[in-house]
């Protein structure tokens, strides 16, 4: 009787320890189906290939980014060609019919659904992008910042085109951490509306989650010139500080903030009257439309009564967007602050948040700021072309402006492979579960 109990004991244990080592491999089956990346083709299908994109594929990047003369020429022969030209533009109705099927387009269109190593997981960024036109430039944007930790308010001009609100709708319904601001506006060149667009994006984010560490502003003609880990690097080495251009207004721009402005028939316009004082004599600085601000920055936009006051100031003002971010950097008390004094201004080349190529500032002579613009210009400000490549990322903005995929798709095209060869470079040895 006790031989038989002890032989229905080892049996029992047998299968048990059977049972435990079944369960343990399907663990280990389960998790390797739900790993973010196949480990032995790591760059396969994240890797960007040449039939993902137009005739900008015969360029030479390489070359490109690297200031090769023969590439550059090779570039802009090919630019100039009835062919490509015929060939770069995608139109609306593309990303309205490809976004019907959402897995179908994120597969395709290689966006990476997973964060790609845990620092990046644990610094997520909000992100308002302002767009008014060109689907293709805010899809191919998206696409080189989209990650799934952060998360992304956008702002279609009312005034846009159906076509261009229905592309931008079908490609925002795509992803659950990307959506549509809730209040759209009517976006006016110069005037409060362009404040006001971000704005509402801020109030958005704000709500939507306490996690994100850091905001950051964008049009849809924007580009990044860093990796999504580059980027959480150089914001955790700000040590909870802001950065943007905030410096000593000019003479020749004070009439903007003097005078009464208001908007006539879709356009700023003066009114002749002169403007009280800012609120609290705060001094006004000069800066532009693009930050990199914390989560108490933004706290303070929507909530201290002192910004308050000076966002309704703000309103009848000319440019707005181009002081008063600055503005409200130097106010004692803002998370991320610095103190008003001169020394402690910041210019928009020693700010991380935009490079901007400016007529007025480029050159070839030693007291330029930089080199000519090798691109086209729109309101005095720089459409990159090939040869701005390799200045570009000599460095250290996160993003820069503008960029042009209805003309000149190249510079992108090479920016984006390079950023996802790099970061994908950049998890080589990582794996998550």
């Amino acid at each position: 009787m006790r031989s038989r109990k002890q032989s229905w004991c080892q049996l029992f244990l047998k299968l048990t320890v059977a049972l435990g080592l079944l369960w343990t491999l399907f663990l280990v089956l389960e998790m390797q189906s739900s790993w973010p990346i196949d480990l032995t083709h790591r760059n396969h299908w994240l890797d960007y290939r040449d039939y993902d994109f137009g005739p900008e594929t015969l360029c030479n990047c390489s070359g490109l980014l690297e200031g090769n003369t023969e590439a550059l020429v090779e570039a802009k022969l090919l630019t100039i060609t009835k062919e490509f030209q015929k060939h770069i533009h995608i139109p609306d109705e593309y990303y309205i019919n490809e976004t019907k099927d959402c897995r179908n387009f994120k597969s395709k269109r290689k966006y990476i659904t997973f964060a790609l190593s845990k620092e990046e997981e644990d610094f997520p960024l909000a992100y308002s992008i302002v767009v008014h036109h060109k689907v293709q430039n805010f899809e191919r944007l998206l696409r080189a910042i989209y990650a799934p930790q952060n998360i992304y308010c956008i702002h279609v001009d009312e005034k846009s085109q159906a076509s261009v609100k229905a592309a931008i709708t079908g490609i925002v319904s795509c992803f659950p951490n990307v959506f549509m601001v809730t209040h759209a506006v009517n976006v006016v060149y110069a005037g409060w509306p362009r404040v006001q667009a971000d704005i509402n994006c801020m109030a958005d984010l704000y709500k939507y989650s306490t996690e994100w560490k850091y905001f950051i502003n964008l049009c849809g003609q924007d580009f990044p010139l860093k990796t999504n880990l580059e980027m959480v690097r150089m914001l955790r080495s700000l040590k909870g500080g802001n950065s943007m251009e905030s410096e000593d207004m000019p003479g020749s721009k004070k009439w903007r903030i003097s005078q009464v402005h208001q908007i006539v028939n879709g356009a700023i316009k003066s009114t002749g009257k002169s403007k009280s004082p800012p609120p609290f004599n705060f001094p006004i600085k000069s800066g532009n439309a693009y930050i990199v601000v914390t989560r108490g920055y933004i706290r303070s936009v929507l909530k201290d009564t002192r910004v308050q006051d000076l966002i309704e100031w703000a309103k009848d003002t000319y440019s707005p967007d181009e002081f008063l971010w600055a503005t409200i950097q130097r106010i004692p008390g803002v998370p991320g602050s610095k103190r008003p004094h001169t020394k402690y201004d910041q210019t928009d080349m020693n700010a991380i948040a935009r490079l901007v190529k400016w007529f007025s500032h480029e050159g070839s002579q030693d007291s330029a700021v930089y080199p000519a613009c090798q691109g086209s210009h729109v309101r005095s400000t720089c459409v990159y072309g090939v040869g701005d490549l390799q200045w570009l990322l000599e460095n250290h903005h996160l993003f820069a402006n503008k960029f042009d995929m209805d003309t000149n798709p190249i510079p992108v095209f090479c920016l984006e492979r390079h950023l996802r060869q790099k970061a994908l470079a950049e998890t080589e040895g990582q794996f998550f579960f």
